[in-house]
């Protein structure tokens, strides 16, 4: 008998989030403040799954609007530092970028309003997952588990 997949998803956003789904059920969390309080987080969650897959959205250098150099270089640097830790783990990651994903469930573009399509997000994510309390900070994480869970 197949068990269910178990997936890991990933905004990695400072304010993104990570949700997973074990065999019969998913959760989600904000991203840690901390790189320990990542590497702990995803540790114990990747520990309690039977070798899930982990999507994380794959980022650019632009985030939607201008910004200075360093605020780039946070940005990567926390993109890498997410990488390397399911890599040390020995996590399989699917790298998605956020057009594939949001197409794929049927979301459209952002169309320049932020506030507006993080709402969109949101409730997209209520929809889905209506046992959970879905947050503007966990609302990628879980439409992205959902593409995942639906094409992997």
């Amino acid at each position: 008998m197949n068990q269910p997949k178990e997936f890991i998803a990933i905004d990695p956003g400072k304010s993104g989030g990570i949700a997973w789904k074990l065999a019969y059920g998913v959760r989600a969390i904000k991203m840690p403040e901390t790189e320990p309080d990542i590497c702990a987080r995803l540790k114990e969650i990747y520990y309690h799954l039977d070798k899930p897959t982990c999507i994380v959205e794959e980022v650019g250098g632009y985030i939607g609007r201008p910004q200075p150099g360093s605020a780039m270089f946070t940005f990567g640097r926390n993109f890498g530092f997410l990488l390397g830790t399911l890599t040390c783990l020995g996590a399989r990651i699917v790298l998605v970028r956020p057009q594939k994903w949001q197409g794929f469930l049927g979301l459209g573009t952002s169309e320049g309003n932020k506030t507006k399509w993080k709402n969109k997000l949101k409730s997209k994510a209520q929809n889905l997952f209506p046992s959970l309390d879905v947050t503007l900070s966990t609302a990628d994480a879980l439409l992205l588990l959902e593409y995942g869970v639906k094409t992997e």
